[in-house]
């Protein structure tokens, strides 16, 4: 049973900085694609970033340059390190994982692909 639990999240004014976690476990970590979704109030689910098993990253467009998605195989855990924030950030954001790359084949994050999602958590920018 794959569990993916998010934390990091919180409050920062515009222009702060902030560090997401995804702890993983309950399937073969590194065979993975891995990626962070982001959700508002009222607009649909979109893909942040994707990491797959060689650490080939993907981002999208509107966090390019200010976003950075890692791991640590060691520890089963995804990062999302996030700089420069704006309003605009300002969203649920869910940590994924597929067992196969698909989703990190593609050029741009695609949250339709994910198989799984965590819970999610609350990012706030003001």
């Amino acid at each position: 049973h794959v569990q993916l639990v998010e934390s990091g999240g919180g409050s920062v004014q515009a222009g702060g900085s902030l560090g997401l976690s995804c702890a993983a476990s309950g399937y073969t970590y590194s065979s993975y694609c891995m990626g962070w979704l982001r959700q508002a109030p009222g607009k649909e689910r979109e893909g942040v970033a994707t990491i797959d098993s060689d650490g080939s990253t993907s981002y999208a467009d509107s966090v390019k340059g200010r976003f950075t998605i890692s791991k640590d195989p060691t520890k089963n855990a995804v990062y999302l390190q996030m700089d420069s924030l704006t309003p605009e950030d300002t969203a649920m954001y869910y940590c994924a994982a597929h067992q196969s790359p698909g989703p990190c084949l593609v050029p741009t994050p695609r949250p339709e692909l994910f198989s799984y999602r965590g819970q999610g958590t609350q990012v706030t920018v003001s």
